[in-house]
């Protein structure tokens, strides 16, 4: 093993899979024996094998202007049961807490009223959608899908660095990084029990069949893409399969009378729930972006009457606004009664004076991110940003104090990653997924590892050139893990724990698209809101 970590040196953040140099944590013991008999070169081939077999299946997106495979490590990411219980009781928490916000927003906005949150953070939000106000889902789910981004701070603690409750996107390559780590990297597979993440697809159905109108018995659920040149189409082409339903675009949706129907071959079919993979301004032309032909106009006006179901809802992006997830540890104990699971990143609020005038001297030392950005676009990072940039920036917060954040740089733990035939300290975070399907919030065991490539880099998004690692969760879920959700025994999620028995390996998902999809897929461009990470 001297080879693959030769020269691997731990820095200031936490590292993964060593609690020292040469000193693998217990979690990681069986991966790190797996690795040993490997030659960098060994490695280096398994690595090309993934790329090859991502470009060959459509697992696709463009950097720079070219496609590229999706960027995934030969080394996994490994958590612990115990600590991934806690992680997914807090990431099903702080879902719970936004559900209710959501409803109370739209709805009598006591949250407003007993002074929880400002009425101008709420009504200043871009994605605060006024169109749906009053407008109350089947069974009261606007959250379907949430992916919830963590990051783990030197001191070794999960917590929490944004909300995304939108459209998120990115459990696909959940799924296919596991399919094909499992191929290229059996050995290491037998050695470890690792909870399967095969079941999102028919957990994300059963959530969207019962978010289904009123009286209809065996819905008819449909996911809603942008079309082929959005960079998560292969998303959108393999959830639409692995349900079984179909896949559509708004040229194939009419709505009339109220009633929302798609064309098919067979003539003009009813649609009760649509899962969709669509921006809000871009969702209905009646209601929003004049000029859209993404959605279906009329769409809005439907869901009012109770004939169809949007998930994830319009208007959940206020929830996910970066400002109001300064708020979110406040709604948990308004709306809950509990104690947060998971901590927030320390935050900078710089619509309040306080915060703007500290921020405003230490420009050069945080990270100062847009409220509605998305995929690591308009951050700027204060120690690397030049003296012409950091004037620039000044300038738009004193223009727009409400538009913006600032946090400490948190230095992302790192794990190790391939980088030429050499392992390297990269870092890391971790977007776990969540289904609400009305009576309780499941937490997909693992999520998306994404990966910084560059050396230093700390902006992990693929659209600034990152990558993933598949990530396995050992053993068995605690047997009283729901129980302590239910009750509100939230213990806080602490340090990693040792390692608890579980069940056999997940192969992950065997079958693959489609040639066609595959071709459609190869044929994207650009890298629009909807992008995958």
């Amino acid at each position: 093993m001297a080879d693959l970590f030769e020269g691997y040196r731990l820095g200031a953040a936490w590292d993964e899979m060593f609690a020292a140099e040469g000193k693998p944590r217990r979690v990681y013991e069986s991966l790190y024996d797996a690795l040993h008999p490997l030659s960098s070169a060994d490695l280096r081939a398994r690595a090309d094998s993934l790329a090859r077999s991502f470009l060959e299946r459509g697992v696709t997106f463009d950097f720079g202007g070219r496609e590229h495979p999706f960027p995934l490590d030969a080394v996994p990411r490994v958590v612990d049961a115990a600590e991934w219980d806690d992680l997914s009781l807090g990431v099903a928490q702080r879902v719970r807490a936004m559900e209710a916000f959501l409803a109370d927003i739209y709805g009598r906005a006591r949250v407003i009223e007993d002074g929880v949150v400002p009425h101008a953070v709420v009504t200043t939000s871009r994605s605060f959608q006024r169109a749906v106000s009053g407008l109350e889902p089947p069974n009261g789910v606007r959250i379907h899908v949430a992916g919830i981004d963590v990051v783990r701070g030197e001191d070794g603690r999960f917590r929490v660095l944004e909300d995304n409750v939108r459209v998120p996107s990115g459990v696909s390559y959940v799924m296919e990084n596991r399919r094909a780590v499992s191929q290229v990297f059996p050995e290491a597979f037998a050695s470890e029990r690792i909870r399967p993440v095969s079941d999102y697809p028919q957990r994300l159905l059963a959530a969207l069949r019962a978010a289904a109108p009123g009286g209809v018995n065996d819905p008819v659920v449909v996911v809603l893409t942008p079309g082929v040149h959005n960079s998560a189409y292969f998303e959108h082409a393999l959830l639409a399969r692995t349900m079984g339903v179909e896949l559509v675009e708004g040229r194939d949706l009419i709505c009339v009378g109220n009633r929302v129907r798609m064309r098919t071959t067979g003539g003009e079919r009813r649609v009760d729930v649509i899962y969709r993979r669509v921006d809000d301004e871009y969702l209905d032309p009646v209601q929003f972006r004049p000029d859209s032909v993404l959605g279906c106009p009329g769409v809005v006006n439907a869901a009012r009457a109770g004939t169809v179901t949007i998930a994830n809802a319009i208007g959940n992006g206020v929830a996910d606004d970066k400002l109001l997830y300064t708020y979110v540890p406040d709604l948990v104990r308004y709306y809950l009664a509990e104690e947060p699971v998971l901590d927030n990143v320390r935050t900078y609020r710089l619509d309040e004076d306080a915060d703007r005038e500290e921020v405003l001297d230490r420009l050069d030392e945080l990270v100062v991110k847009p409220v509605d950005g998305s995929g690591g676009k308009g951050i700027v990072m204060g120690p690397r940003a030049t003296a012409l940039e950091l004037d620039a920036l000044r300038t738009q917060i004193q223009l727009d104090p409400r538009g913006w954040i600032a946090q400490p740089v948190v230095q992302l733990s790192t794990a190790p990653t391939l980088i030429g035939d050499e392992l390297r300290p990269r870092h890391v975070d971790l977007r776990p997924f969540a289904v609400n399907d009305g009576s309780s919030v499941w937490v997909l065991p693992g999520g998306l590892t994404r990966v910084a490539l560059p050396e230093g880099e700390l902006i992990v998004n693929s659209s600034q050139g990152g990558g993933s690692k598949d990530t396995w969760v050992l053993g068995d879920p605690a047997p009283d893990s729901a129980a302590r959700a239910a009750t509100g025994d939230l213990r806080r999620s602490g340090q990693p724990s040792e390692l608890s028995p579980g069940r056999p390996p997940d192969v992950g998902p065997v079958d693959g698209l489609p040639n066609e999809q595959q071709q459609q897929q190869q044929q994207s461009r650009g890298l629009p809101r909807g992008a995958p990470c």
